[in-house]
């Protein structure tokens, strides 16, 4: 399979060539080389998609499938112009998107199920604008969709593991070693869920052999937050705070340097980290136990001192834990 890459440098894109080239295909990486380097084993041609593309792009044979992860309407427009429309017209195409596409985070399954952001079809800075995230990866779907009916779109959650680098998961896998008490936010019983990224990789390339079509949440089951926490930390004494608490104490959630990676207010977010991940396990997806990330992405964090971790530091957990207790 001849298959390009639209990126290839970051986390995931990068796992995907690096998948691809390990599976001895022909991958072929696109990206404008300012965040990181392509995989081993993989040609790499230089295209800011502001641009027009560069002749590089379609030299050769016609690529077989295309992987793209952009957010902004406009590249994926420029990407299907050059590559689906002028020269692979049989190419398959898997078009990464986001879970944030839905427009209910507080429940998936509810009367609003399914039902999408407003899509958003100009290029915006979602660093600017927050909400611009999931209605610009509506744009960008119905885009792909439109000029390629067969494609595949994929919609991770929280995607973990090495290199990583949101910094939100590694915030637990630093503490994986733990033995003390540790704060965990929230109630034990809230959902959370999660997809390495190694497993999504693998997947998304076996979906671009397979040529394989449909939209799919592309996240790992929804599990309990003490079963999340008990694979990360399993040596640790789990200290359950309420929300309130957390809240009141000034306590960001999902990520930031004051806040307490992957705990998310309830109810306002019950669905966030709950959707159905069914259609993706039978269409192949296979996450691996979630302990296995945790010891992966410490062995990272030990082996880079330069890789990111977000979250409260020890000091503040440790007063937090005291307050909590001397309030209990």
């Amino acid at each position: 399979m001849r298959l390009l890459v639209l990126g290839g440098t970051q986390f995931l894109s990068r796992a995907v060539a690096a998948e691809a080239a390990q599976r001895g295909h022909e991958v072929v990486c696109a990206n404008r080389g300012r965040s990181g380097t392509a995989p081993p084993g993989v040609t790499t041609v230089r295209w800011d998609r502001a641009e027009p593309a560069p002749a590089e792009l379609t030299d050769g044979a016609p690529y077989d499938a295309v992987v793209d992860v952009s957010r902004m309407p406009s590249h994926v427009r420029r990407a299907l112009a050059a590559v689906h429309d002028a020269h692979s017209p049989g190419a398959h195409w898997v078009f990464v998107s986001t879970v944030s596409v839905y427009a209910d985070d507080a429940d998936p399954a509810g009367p609003g199920a399914g039902r999408l952001k407003a899509a958003i079809e100009e290029d915006l800075d979602p660093m600017a604008d927050v909400e611009s995230y999931g209605g610009m990866k509506v744009a960008c779907e119905r885009i792909v969709l439109d000029a390629v009916p067969g494609a595949a779109v994929v919609r991770p959650g929280l995607i973990v593991g090495p290199g990583d680098p949101s910094g939100r998961f590694a915030y637990w896998a630093r503490r994986s070693a733990a033995t003390g008490d540790v704060l965990a936010p929230g109630r034990p019983e809230d959902l959370v869920q999660v997809i390495d990224v190694r497993d999504l990789a693998t997947w998304i390339v076996a979906l671009a052999e397979d040529r394989t079509g449909g939209t799919y949440d592309a996240v790992g089951p929804a599990v309990p937050m003490r079963e999340l926490l008990a694979a990360c930390l399993p040596d640790a004494r789990l200290v359950w705070v309420d929300q309130e608490f957390l809240e009141a104490a000034g306590v960001e959630p999902w990520s930031g340097p004051d806040s307490i990676p992957v705990w998310l207010p309830r109810p306002a977010y019950d669905g966030m980290l709950a959707h159905d991940a069914g259609p993706a396990l039978a269409a192949g997806l296979a996450p691996r136990p979630v302990g296995a990330t945790a010891r992966d992405t410490r062995a990272w964090l030990d082996a880079d001192p330069a890789a990111r971790i977000t979250g409260i530091t020890t000091e503040r957990e440790a007063e937090l834990l005291a307050r909590w207790s001397a309030r209990s």
